[in-house]
């Protein structure tokens, strides 16, 4: 009875190993290089939606970073680091001008769209404040 007690314990072992494994190789899998775009919008009245494109690769140390193109009164061209967790995707970064920007997204199922939410900082020149919302990007 000892042995079978075992081997059931260990069988189980085995299979919520090989569950969590898999799920493991699907996140590692998450490839998020290309091209993104999309539209933002803000939390708050009378600031302007505004859209965003960026460009995610690896850089010559293997690390996934992204420069950005977006039409934002207080942001221009970030370059940003990118970190993916599963499904959850981070970009922050910051422009010449001192500007920050920090995007949240999660990757839906197909992983070609990105429901996001973001924060804009704007510098010490007082060009911008605070600013936050939603929107999705678009995997091109």
């Amino acid at each position: 009875m000892t042995t079978t007690l075992s081997f059931r314990a260990l069988l189980l072992s085995l299979l919520s190993f090989m569950t969590i494994m898999q799920a493991a190789s699907l996140y590692a899998a998450t490839d998020v290089k290309g091209r993104w775009s999309g539209t933002l919008n803000s939390n708050h009245s009378g600031v302007a939606p505004f859209t965003i494109t960026v460009v995610i690769n690896a850089d010559s140390k293997g690390r996934i970073v992204g420069s950005s193109d977006l039409t934002s009164h207080c942001l221009k061209g970030a370059q940003l680091q990118v970190t993916v967790s599963g499904s959850d995707v981070v970009l922050a970064g910051i422009d010449k001008a001192g500007n920050t920007m920090t995007l949240r997204g999660s990757l839906d199922s197909t992983g070609t769209q990105m429901k996001s939410t973001y924060i804009l900082n704007g510098s010490a020149t007082g060009a911008c404040e605070t600013d936050d919302g939603t929107g999705i990007l678009t995997k091109q």
